[in-house]
C-alpha cells in the first residue's frame, strides 16, 4: 500500500516528461531568470485584449530591481527602450536556435546601461531598438542583465519573459522546456456555451449552460438546442498551484467517442496574435469581460499551430441524444474532463436576414454612407457581420458621427476610414484635424490624411467615429515650484494634451539635450553627471507636440 503514492507519482512524472518529449524541445538548458522559485501571474497564450500573452509573467513578489539573470549562455543580440509595450527589454540569443527575452525592465547591467544610455545622447532620442553583434555582450548562463522592474505596459512589478524561434522569431511557450513549476491541480471549468452556427457566433450569440462538478468530472443537463448546426466555448482557468487565473493550453471536443475539434498552444508568432480574437467570443470578452474560448475554428480564423481536426462546428442530423466530452489539460498533463449530452429539439426557424452590408469571412468589402466609407479586407472579419453602418448628427465635431457597427465585434487588420467634414474647412484647420474613434473601454485619436474634401485614417477597431479641430498647445508642468532648489533624485514633468497625446518631446538643459524618460503620461529625468549637485541654477527648455502637429515651447528654471 505504501508503494501506490509513489507509483503514481512516477506515472506523473513519466507523463510529464512524455508530453515534453513530444515537442523535442530541449529540457532545462534554461535557468529560472531570477534568484528566487517561479510563481507566475500569468502563462503562455493567456487571453489579453487582442493578442494572446506571448510569454510567462513571473511574480516579483511586488518589487522592483530584483536581479535578473541570463537563462542561458549567447549573447545579448537586441534592446528596445519604450513607453509602452515592453518598456526596457533585452532580447539574448542562444547557441542552441532559441533567443529569450526579459522585459518590463528597470535598468540593465552597468556596461549595456552605459551603452545604451550614449546611444541616446548621440541620438537625442529616448526611445531606442538597438540590435548588437555577438561579440559586443557576449553572457553567461547566470550572469547579471538587468534589473527587474514596472516599466512599459505593465500594470504592477514582474518580469516578462519569452522563449523565442531564433530564425522564425515565433514564440514558444515556455513551459515546454522543463522549467521547475510545481503544478498538480487541473484546469478548473465553470461554464459551457452553445452557438448557432447557421449565420455566426455574433448572432443571435451564446447560450450559457451551468456546468457542476461530480467527483472528479464536471457535467450537465442534456443540452436542447435548437439549431441542427451548432458549436461549442468553454469558460475555464488553469490555476497551477498558484492562485491566479492562468490560460487554458489544451482543450479536445469529442462527440460520441469521436474527436470533433482539438486546440493546443505551443507557439504563436507577434505577426498572428491578434487572431485570438477568432479563438474567443470577443463579444463576451470586451463587454462583459468574460473570456470563453471557442472549441470550433472561426471561419476567418487564420492561426497556424493552434488548432487540428474538423472545424469544430457539430452537424445534428437526427433528434437522437449525443455525448459530447470536452477534455482540458494543462503543460504537466492535468486533466479536467465535462461530459454532457446535446439533443435536437424543435429547429427554431427563426432566420437571420442579411442586410445589404453584411460582411463575410475571407471576402473585401466597402460600405458608404452619404459623408462616410469604409474599405474591409478579406482578412477583416473572422465571422459573417450584419454590418450596420450609419450617420448621425454631432453638434460638437466638424461631422457627422459615423457609427461603426459595434466595439463588440472584432476587426482583424487595418482598414481604412473616409469621412467627409460638414462644412468648408480652411488650410488651418485642416491642419488642425483628428479622426477620434469611441470604442467605449477607450479612444484612438489620430492624425487625419487629406484626400480632396475626404479626411482618411486607419484604423482596426469599431465604434463610433468622428472628425475634430484641435487648435489647443499642449504642455508639461513641473513638480518642482519654478526657480526653486531641487533636493529630490530626479525632475518629473507631467504631460497633458486637450485632445490625443503628446506625440514628441523634446528637453535641453542649458542648451543641451537632456534624456527625459517617458513614463505613462510622465517624463522623467534621473540626475546624474549632466546635472550634478550644487551645479547652481539652470534652465530646463521644453518642446511638445500634440497629436494634432501643435508646439509648445515652455521654460522652466531651477537650483540643484
Amino acid at each position: 500500500m505504501k508503494a501506490f503514492p509513489r507509483l503514481i507519482f512516477l506515472f506523473c512524472f513519466i507523463n510529464s516528461i512524455a508530453i515534453f518529449a513530444q515537442n523535442n524541445y530541449p529540457q532545462n538548458y534554461f535557468r529560472n531568470p531570477l534568484n528566487i522559485p517561479i510563481n507566475l501571474a500569468a502563462n503562455f497564450g493567456a487571453v489579453r485584449a487582442n493578442h494572446f500573452h506571448m510569454g510567462l509573467d513571473i511574480r516579483t513578489n511586488s518589487q522592483e530591481n530584483l536581479p535578473v539573470a541570463a537563462a542561458a549562455d549567447g549573447y545579448i543580440s537586441r534592446i528596445k527602450v519604450e513607453r509602452y509595450g515592453f518598456g526596457n527589454a533585452v532580447y539574448v540569443t542562444h547557441p542552441n536556435g532559441y533567443t529569450t527575452v526579459y522585459a518590463h525592465l528597470n535598468t540593465y547591467f552597468d556596461k549595456l546601461d552605459e551603452f545604451v544610455k550614449e546611444k541616446q545622447y548621440k541620438d537625442e532620442k529616448w526611445e531606442q531598438d538597438i540590435t548588437f553583434l555577438p561579440n559586443q555582450f557576449p553572457v553567461t548562463k547566470g550572469q547579471l542583465i538587468a534589473l527587474s522592474g514596472n516599466t512599459g505596459g505593465s500594470a504592477g512589478p514582474h518580469l516578462h519573459f519569452e522563449v523565442r524561434d531564433t530564425k522564425t522569431e515565433e514564440c514558444i511557450n515556455p513551459l515546454l522546456f522543463g522549467f521547475n513549476i510545481p503544478d498538480n491541480i487541473a484546469p478548473i471549468i465553470s461554464e459551457l456555451y452553445w452557438y448557432d452556427r447557421r449565420f455566426s457566433t455574433y448572432e443571435p450569440g451564446a447560450n450559457g449552460i451551468a456546468v457542476k462538478k461530480a467527483g472528479s468530472v464536471y457535467t450537465s443537463n442534456v443540452i436542447q438546442v435548437s439549431s441542427p448546426l451548432i458549436s461549442f466555448a468553454i469558460k475555464a482557468v488553469d490555476k497551477a498551484n498558484q492562485g491566479f487565473n492562468l490560460g487554458i493550453y489544451n482543450a479536445e471536443l469529442l462527440m460520441d467517442g469521436k474527436l470533433v475539434y482539438n486546440f493546443k498552444i505551443d507557439r504563436i508568432g507577434y505577426n498572428d496574435t491578434r487572431y485570438i480574437n477568432g479563438c474567443i467570443d470577443y463579444t463576451k470578452f470586451v463587454r462583459d469581460k468574460m473570456s470563453l474560448q471557442h472549441l470550433s475554428a472561426l471561419p476567418g480564423m487564420k492561426l497556424k499551430n493552434y488548432s487540428s481536426g474538423s472545424d469544430g462546428i457539430i452537424n445534428l442530423q437526427d433528434n437522437e441524444i449525443h455525448n459530447i466530452e470536452i477534455i482540458l489539460k494543462d503543460v504537466s498533463g492535468n486533466t479536467s474532463r465535462l461530459t454532457t449530452k446535446v439533443q435536437l429539439g424543435n429547429p427554431s426557424s427563426d432566420k437571420i436576414l442579411t442586410n445589404n452590408k453584411a460582411v463575410s469571412p475571407n471576402e473585401s468589402k466597402t460600405i458608404k454612407t452619404e459623408n462616410a466609407e469604409i474599405n474591409l479586407s478579406n482578412r477583416a472579419v473572422y465571422d459573417a457581420v450584419n454590418f450596420n453602418m450609419y450617420e448621425k448628427s454631432d453638434a460638437y465635431a466638424v461631422s457627422n458621427t459615423i457609427v461603426l457597427n459595434n466595439p463588440y465585434i472584432p476587426i482583424h487588420d487595418y482598414f481604412t476610414l473616409k469621412i467627409k467634414p460638414n462644412r468648408k474647412l480652411t488650410k488651418e484647420e485642416k491642419d488642425n484635424a483628428l479622426i477620434e474613434l469611441n470604442y467605449g473601454s477607450d479612444k484612438n485619436i489620430l492624425k487625419v490624411k487629406w484626400n480632396g474634401d475626404w479626411a482618411e485614417g486607419q484604423l482596426n477597431r469599431l465604434g463610433t467615429a468622428r472628425l475634430l479641430l484641435d487648435d489647443s498647445l499642449p504642455a508639461v508642468s513641473p513638480s518642482w515650484k519654478d526657480g526653486t532648489l531641487v533636493n529630490v533624485n530626479s525632475l518629473r514633468l507631467k504631460g497633458r494634451a486637450k485632445i490625443g497625446d503628446i506625440e514628441s518631446f523634446h528637453a535641453e538643459l542649458d542648451g543641451k539635450w537632456l534624456r527625459f524618460a517617458r513614463l505613462k503620461d510622465d517624463f522623467v529625468y534621473i540626475f546624474d553627471e549632466k546635472c550634478p549637485k550644487g551645479s547652481g541654477l539652470h534652465t530646463l527648455k521644453v518642446t511638445t507636440i500634440n497629436t494634432a502637429g501643435n508646439i509648445n515651447t515652455q521654460t522652466f528654471v531651477f537650483q540643484r
